[in-house]
């Protein structure tokens, strides 16, 4: 059984989620095992998550919300609790891009994250280092949300044709996250270029970058290197990142044919190819 501990509900969200359903779940007269079985998981995990040795998951608050009739509280309180899992450097970020109008970005190495696959950021995230990669990936996933919400952000991103090419993940995981960029054109608030190899020299070669605009708030332009991410709302760091945001979508392929290359590279590179054992003979 999970030994309990007091918990400073003040300490973090996770905290403050694990002190909320453990009071909640003896407000209601229940055990941890009798919880467990109503939202369809042991009462061990009840236990896990209450004095945060786990991490809760979106559907797990659903369900605890339903179970306790807690009107939604856990399923607010998820929000915080994954991105405070968060780097500690990017949640400052993260905070913003939930928040901006207009997000724009150029990527020279990956997909953007709120354009990623659960299969291909677990691949990208648990390349360095796999622990708590359930979690990691939940609170990348969990980012995404933005782009559901009811006024999502305009988000127009250009990715470097190698992108396409740098195969994540295995054959299968790049298939279907190139499906999934295909998939976008169906929201007209999400556009997505590729810039070409036949483009040559071209503005991103510093490096990828993100800039941010909001309705209330001063425009951001964020860069990170191996250790950190940089954000500022320097002036001339913003009118350098428009400029060169700008020449990078002049050189771009067209939203339309950026589609047909991204389509062309998935058939060719990723498609269902036969084993060499399997082809005809000449």
């Amino acid at each position: 059984m999970v030994s309990m501990r007091d918990l400073d509900p003040s300490a973090s969200p996770l905290d403050y989620y694990g002190f909320e359903l453990r009071r909640l779940r003896e407000e209601a007269g229940l055990k941890q095992a009798q919880l467990g079985a109503i939202v369809f998981c042991t009462g061990s995990l009840i236990g896990q998550v209450e004095t945060t040795k786990r991490v809760p998951t979106r559907d797990f608050s659903e369900r605890i919300d339903a179970a306790l009739g807690t009107g939604g509280l856990f399923s607010r309180l998820v929000g915080l609790v994954l991105r405070s899992q968060l780097p500690t450097w990017f949640q400052p970020y993260a905070q913003m891009e939930a928040k901006a109008a207009y997000l724009s970005t150029y990527q020279a190495q990956l997909v953007y994250g709120l354009l990623q696959t659960e299969e291909y950021a677990r691949a990208v995230l648990g390349v360095w280092n796999k622990e708590e990669l359930d979690t990691k990936v939940a609170a990348r996933m969990d980012r995404q949300r933005v782009l559901d919400r009811e006024n999502p952000p305009l988000t127009w991103v250009v990715l470097s044709e190698a992108v396409l090419h740098q195969e994540i993940g295995g054959r299968a995981v790049m298939r279907k996250q190139l499906a999934h960029l295909l998939s976008l054109q169906s929201r007209e608030w999400v556009q997505v270029q590729i810039l070409p190899y036949e483009a040559g020299a071209h503005a991103g070669l510093p490096g990828s970058f993100n800039l941010l605009r909001f309705d209330d708030d001063p425009d951001l332009v964020y860069t990170e290197d191996f250790v950190q991410g940089h954000m500022t709302a320097n002036p001339q760091a913003l009118r350098e990142g428009s400029l060169r945001y700008d020449h990078l979508q002049a050189a771009a392929l067209s939203v339309e044919e950026s589609a047909a290359r991204i389509a062309r590279v998935m058939e060719e590179r990723y498609g269902e190819h036969p084993a060499p054992d399997e082809r005809a003979l000449a």
